[in-house]
């Protein structure tokens, strides 16, 4: 899975550059790409997308007083 969200990163990170003309460069810049992308896919993505994103994550999900939380194992 997070094979596949960096390669959909890289792609829309070159569309973005040429594109739109975006050359900043930030730190941890992939790390930062594949928690968002995740938090766009959960908002965005299709029922399917969802479903296969939650199904790859190592971490217990627990949702408690209206928050989401990861629980590392």
């Amino acid at each position: 899975m997070r094979q596949k969200l960096e390669d959909e990163i890289t792609r829309f990170n070159i569309f973005q550059r040429s594109v739109l003309g975006s050359t900043d460069k930030v730190k941890n810049r992939e790390d930062m790409d594949i928690r968002n992308y995740a938090k766009y896919i959960l908002k965005e993505g299709t029922t399917i997308e969802k479903r296969e994103l939650l199904a790859n994550l190592r971490s217990r999900i627990v949702y408690k007083d209206k928050t989401l939380t990861l629980l590392v194992n």
